[in-house]
Order: C-alpha cells, then sequence, then structure tokens
C-alpha cells in the first residue's frame, strides 16, 4: 500500500504527459508537492534516527525512540488522510445544496414520532453548519409526528456532506404507550438529493416539458378537508415526468404558481439524482462505496435509547452518546467517518488501476 500510494504520488509530479488526466482531477499542485515533500522528509528523518535506536546510552536510545514514535505518527496519518483527500477526484457536487425527503416506515405512530426527531437532528445540523433549512412540506400523522416531510437546505456542501444520510435509520427504544416496558423496533427512510437552481436544470437538460404531464387540484388538508382559502380555486399541483413515472404532489404553498416551482424544483432535484448516481456507477473508482450508501433500501443506521448508542452499519463505527448526535452535534462524527471511508476506498480502487 505505501509503495502504491509513492509511486501514484510521485509519477503524478514527475510524468505530466502520463499522468495528465489525474493532475488535472487532483487540487492544487502546489498541495500536491507540499504533501509529497512532507512525506519524503518526514520519512528520511525517520531513517535518520533508527542508528540511535541501538545507541549504547539507554538515555539517548529513549529520546531516540520517542522521536522514532512521534515520526511514525505522523507519516501514518500522511498516509491514511493526507494522500486520499489529495488523490480522490474533486467533487462535482460540492457547490450543490440539498433536499432531504424522510418517509415513515414500519412502526406506525412510533415510525412518525422518530422522523420528527430525526427531522430536528437535521435542522439543527443544519444551524450548526450555517446553512438555511426550511421545511418544504409535510404530512403531520394524527396519532403524533410526522408521516413524511421535505426540508431544504441551502449551503456550500450541505448536499457532499448529507449524502451520506440517504438510507434507512432504524430506531429501537420503548414507546412512551407501551405500558409493558417492550422495546420497540421502526424505521424512517431518508433520501438526499441534489438540489439545483431552475437555471441550472435547464442547463442540465433533465426534463423536456412535452414530458411532463401537469395537473392542478383543490388542496386538501388533514382528514381530506378542502382548505378554507383555497375553496374556489385549485392551488394544489401533480407533475408527472412520463419517461421515468416520478410523481410529485405539492399543495403547503398558498398560490397554485408557488406549488407549481416547489414541485418541478422537487422533480429535477430528483432527475439529478437519478442522473448522478447513473454517472457514479459508470465509474469504477467510487460505484463500490456511494452506490452502496445511497441504497434507499439498506438499513444504514441504528439509534438504540437503552443503550445511548448509535451505530453505522456501514463503516461499523458506534457513538455511546445518543444523545449528542440526535442534537445534531455528533453526527458530524458520522459525517465526517463515511466520506474519510469514500475516500480511501477511492484510494484503493485507483491504486488497483495502477497494478
Amino acid at each position: 500500500m505505501v509503495h502504491g500510494f509513492c509511486g501514484l504520488f510521485k509519477g503524478a509530479l514527475t510524468n505530466a504527459p502520463t499522468y495528465n488526466l489525474k493532475l488535472r482531477q487532483l487540487k492544487e499542485s502546489e498541495l500536491l508537492q507540499e504533501a509529497w515533500d512532507h512525506w519524503t522528509s518526514t520519512l528520511k528523518a525517520l531513517e535518520n534516527i533508527k542508528p540511535l535506536l541501538s545507541d549504547p546510552d539507554p538515555a539517548m536510545m529513549s529520546l531516540a525512540a520517542e522521536e522514532a514514535e512521534e515520526l511514525d505518527q505522523k507519516l501514518s496519518t500522511i498516509l491514511k488522510h493526507t494522500f486520499p483527500s489529495l488523490l480522490v477526484p474533486p467533487s462535482t457536487t460540492a457547490n450543490l445544496s440539498a433536499l432531504v425527503e424522510l418517509k415513515s416506515g414500519v412502526g406506525g405512530t412510533e415510525s412518525s414520532l422518530f422522523l420528527e426527531t430525526l427531522l430536528r437532528m437535521y435542522m439543527r445540523f443544519s444551524q450548526s453548519h450555517s446553512w438555511k433549512a426550511s421545511i418544504v412540506a409535510n404530512n403531520d400523522n394524527e396519532g403524533g409526528g410526522i408521516k413524511d416531510a421535505i426540508v431544504e437546505i441551502k449551503g456550500l456542501g450541505a448536499y457532499d456532506t448529507l449524502r451520506w444520510e440517504s438510507g434507512v435509520h432504524r430506531v429501537q427504544r420503548v414507546p412512551a404507550t407501551e405500558s409493558g416496558g417492550r422495546v420497540h423496533t421502526s424505521t424512517v427512510a431518508v433520501i438526499v438529493l441534489p438540489l439545483i437552481e431552475e437555471q441550472d436544470a435547464q442547463k442540465e437538460a433533465l426534463y423536456s416539458m412535452d414530458d411532463i404531464r401537469l395537473e392542478v387540484m383543490r388542496a386538501r388538508g388533514a382528514g381530506g378537508q378542502v382548505h378554507q382559502h383555497v375553496n374556489k380555486t385549485e392551488s394544489a399541483v401533480r407533475i408527472t415526468h412520463i419517461p421515468t413515472g416520478i410523481t410529485v404532489s405539492m399543495q403547503d404553498e398558498r398560490s397554485q404558481h408557488q406549488n407549481k416551482r416547489r414541485a418541478f424544483q422537487v422533480l429535477s432535484a430528483r432527475l439529478m439524482d437519478r442522473k448522478i448516481t447513473r454517472e457514479i456507477a459508470e465509474r469504477r473508482a467510487t460505484k463500490n462505496s456511494l452506490i452502496k450508501s445511497a441504497d434507499r433500501s439498506e438499513k444504514i443506521r441504528t439509534y438504540n435509547y437503552a443503550q445511548e448508542r448509535v451505530t453505522d452499519h456501514r463503516i461499523g463505527l458506534s457513538i455511546m452518546n445518543l444523545s449528542s448526535v440526535i442534537e445534531g452535534n455528533a453526527l458530524q462524527d458520522f459525517t465526517d467517518a463515511l466520506k474519510q471511508d469514500f475516500e480511501e476506498t477511492t484510494m484503493e480502487d485507483m491504486l488497483e488501476g495502477e497494478a
């Protein structure tokens, strides 16, 4: 592995014609050169100190051992973190905001209550990143909680950070209504979509109006009652993208124009998500990691209230502070670890390609 990293780095620096494509995908060449220089100088320092590890003077040998350990740790950090972060091709979605869809699964009311908890977690997480989060649509559950919701999260890096949240989130806890103290298991499906502006959607040519079926109707509230303010108008909108069968309904806004705009925004996000997933599947370097993390049916994380533990099953990481995760603080630990795992997997695939 070490030789693979070094060979790829040294080749990228000394053989521009051969590695021209890779260099265009790397960050600025100065960062690449700096990382390589740091590696070689640290490695040289370690080699220079090795003779002192067998020095007859115990004090000198002890000092040498301490310094050698520090240098070895630096090399390990460069190898595991610095190199992968620089060699992974830059994200084409780094500037995109996100649409987060949450849908209750098994568990009835308990699932709806957990969805409300996750919704609050993402809102707080967004606030900690200075992103602007707003609820685009939500349907309340009569027994409590929320059946489903769509959250718009605007901010630099929102999609790239949150995309790892796509999948099934499972909660294990004793419901407040459970008199016997039995633990119930409920699920909520989370889908993170790339949010693009209307003009960008047109540039991407995500859809043609010839492929769109637009329907308008009266907006209905809880229990199927027609909202009073739209008694005599049809403000709710449903659009269908005929080639894919994707349907989006929107009625939370007060006017047909606003609901139509929101519906097309969600449609564009879903179509962009399909495009990104398809492109990733075509690239060998990332298909094994990101596609797996974006599997909508995969149980990616379990929130165990009795043990105060949250476990991400994709990377085997457990955090023994459920409250901190739910409050949005420790969620960063998961997103950072998943990003690192993605970079390391991509790096391994690149090295295999060089073999």
